[in-house]
């Protein structure tokens, strides 16, 4: 549960823009602010049930923006090669095609 929470946040972070208002609202209540659905229907004056279905929905368009444009995949792909870049520099001798070879894989996530 923590690991799709985690990823959910990840996907609102780089996606809340293109979702409404209303979208960015129950999200951000929901999984930022860790509001119950229940106290989310209060505040809107909804259905539990609304919320929740928008919850859904919401998390399955985030999902579908993933699939399309791969922001997040790309994050984790350039977190890992710039942790290897580090690991790489903290060595005393690596070499320069190791080192060329990360960079150029870093170039391609572009």
């Amino acid at each position: 549960m923590l690991e799709k929470t985690t990823r959910i946040n990840y996907l609102f972070d780089f996606y809340q823009s293109l979702l409404t208002e209303k979208q960015k609202s129950y999200m951000a209540l929901y999984y930022l602010d860790d509001y119950s659905l229940g106290e989310i229907a209060e505040e809107y004056e909804v259905s539990r049930q609304a919320v929740y279905d928008n919850i859904k929905r919401t998390e399955a368009m985030l999902e579908e923006y993933e699939a399309k444009l791969l922001l997040f995949q790309k994050f984790q792909e350039r977190n890992k090669w710039i942790s290897d870049l580090k690991a790489m520099a903290e060595k005393d001798n690596f070499s320069k095609q190791e080192l060329l070879s990360a960079v150029t894989e870093l170039e391609k996530l572009d």
